[in-house]
């Protein structure tokens, strides 16, 4: 098969712990290296990521830094693929290590299947006992619900794929990445490919070694930010998320409401429904806490059993207050629209 020239697109912020590991991963692809450009858009890093890419250049060629001055990742693609040359864009993360046939098998697939998208599955990764644990718990059902990409051992179309391969035509035909989307942004092109007829595939073979958050607070604080931005996402294009997304916010919602009529009507009737809601969930925290803790340690079941709780209650919080962020959040996306309409 003809291997195209490809353009590989990283936003990047801040990564000088990932992104010599990153970069040595995309250099030791099976992919011709004289096919391809590596663009990395670095949205005003404030740690080595810049100097670390520079250094770098010197032995790859290949690599283009790019400045995006407004640092969110939607910008960060848009820039990357007005200044890209390749006929086939993949997207990738530098938070991500990436096998050796990881680009060929992406390209590949984009080719011989009808897609328009082509991706695989996360394996997660973490690094220190902390970082073991939250990879561990987002490996299971419970963690993360019925997301395929983190779960299938098959092939085929789904909603969504982590990152992507594309042809360069899709974004001139459907446009460029949501540029209001702080996150989601895969989703909601996604959702865009689909609704504009096209497909995403994924190929099991297709890994991606992605390194999660390490700390407590870092996955706190990402579970927070994510059910934020579900909210917003689905309140700016309807359709984009999927019911799995709002899961946590309606364990929090319902823990909260029965919790209060529980206290304001002292009724049994309210207080069995919270503590039958309450034993179901306890019973899976402990069974996958307890299906870890038996493959990885038994100091791991403490742990898991705190993070379960810890990750569906931020995320759930998260939600609330992308709801209460809402009519401000509309009305400045408002502004912005008069704004450009007038330039």
């Amino acid at each position: 098969m003809h291997l195209p020239f490809i353009s590989v697109i990283l936003p990047v912020r801040n990564e000088e712990r990932f992104i010599t590991a990153c970069v040595q991963s995309i250099f030791s692809q099976d992919y011709p290296a004289d096919q391809m450009e590596v663009l990395f858009v670095d949205g005003r890093s404030e740690d080595r990521t810049v100097e670390l890419l520079c250094e770098m250049q010197k032995v790859h060629p290949q690599i283009v830094v790019l400045d995006n001055p407004n640092r969110t990742v939607p910008y960060a693609m848009n820039i990357g693929i007005a200044r890209s040359r390749g006929e086939i864009i993949v997207r990738l993360d530098a938070h991500a290590e990436y096998p050796p046939d990881y680009v060929r098998l992406s390209v590949e697939t984009l080719l011989t299947r009808e897609c328009d998208n082509a991706g695989g599955v996360f394996e997660t990764r973490g690094r220190g006992f902390m970082g073991e644990a939250i990879a561990e718990m987002l490996k299971t059902p419970l963690g993360v619900g019925n997301a395929t990409y983190r779960l299938t051992q098959e092939d085929g179309y789904v909603d969504t794929v982590p990152f992507g391969c594309f042809r360069r035509e899709l974004f001139d035909r459907i446009g460029g990445f949501d540029e209001r989307m702080t996150r989601n942004q895969d989703n909601e092109l996604n959702f865009r490919i689909r609704k504009n007829g096209g497909k995403i595939y994924l190929n099991h073979n297709i890994r991606v070694l992605y390194y999660c958050r390490d700390t407590l607070r870092g996955i706190m604080k990402m579970g927070y930010m994510n059910g934020r931005w579900n909210v917003i996402t689905m309140t700016l294009v309807p359709g984009s998320m999927g019911v799995r997304h709002f899961v946590p916010l309606a364990f929090v919602l319902s823990t909260l409401v029965l919790l209060a009529l529980t206290l304001l009507t002292r009724s049994l009737f309210f207080g069995g429904l919270l503590a039958l809601e309450w034993g179901a969930y306890l019973l899976l925290d402990f069974f996958y806490a307890y299906t870890i803790a038996k493959e990885k340690g038994w100091r791991f079941l403490p742990v898991e059993i705190v993070l379960y709780p810890a990750f569906h209650f931020a995320y759930g919080f998260g939600s609330l207050s992308g709801i209460a962020a809402l009519p401000g959040f509309l009305r400045q996306e408002r502004r912005k629209k008069r704004g450009r309409e007038k330039a």
